[in-house]
């Protein structure tokens, strides 16, 4: 996958500018794909010379004039393409669990305040994603949405990134404290704490 299909998914949602594209990439899109904001806007420019999506200026009285993008009928193809094309293997690459590896052998204290501190951002994400899935869901439970409800594909990879940030939150807690018990000395008991 490329940040070009990334950024094509997120674009059939309506017309956005670079701005917007970037806190949609930042709230939704960022469960799945990460992209820099400069990555966005130089993705974008590269995008409209593939005649994949169309941009448009927008004059605006107080504030700076702004493009608008939307997908072209050559993007919806260059996504269905993408779509039936098989996808591969997803794979882990974390540097803090290269350091809990390692932990036996450096000192642990660091660690412990780096899974703290990931295990504090994994639950804001999880607050944030539990928010938009409200939004998308409305009055109706996940299980009605979940069989009639529309948009489906952005709600299924926000389903994934919330169970994702919840998971790594647990982890990440059960990680510090089991570290924090181990450096307390030998007769400390384990924390049985998730």
């Amino acid at each position: 996958m490329s940040l070009r299909h990334a950024v094509l998914a997120a674009l059939l949602s309506g017309e956005y500018s670079g701005y917007e594209l970037a806190k949609a990439f930042d709230v939704g899109v960022a469960n799945f794909w990460y992209a820099r904001p400069q990555q966005l806007y130089l993705e974008l420019s590269k995008l409209e010379k593939d005649g994949l999506i169309s941009g448009r200026e927008v004059v605006q009285r107080s504030r700076p004039n702004k493009r608008l993008f939307m997908v072209t009928e050559a993007g919806l193809a260059e996504l269905a393409h993408f779509a039936a094309a098989v996808s591969k293997p997803s794979f882990i690459r974390d540097e803090l669990l290269v350091k809990v590896q390692a932990v036996d052998h450096v000192d642990a204290a660091p660690v412990i305040a780096q899974l703290d501190h990931r295990a504090a951002a994994a639950a804001a994400k999880v607050e944030i994603l539990d928010k938009i899935l409200r939004r998308y869901r409305g009055d109706r439970d996940e299980e009605t949405y979940l069989r009639h409800g529309s948009p489906i594909g952005p709600y299924l990879t926000c389903l994934r990134g919330r169970r994702f940030e919840q998971e790594h939150h647990d982890w990440c807690v059960r990680a510090a404290a089991l570290l924090r018990d181990r450096a307390a000395g030998p007769g400390a008991a384990v924390s049985r704490r998730s």
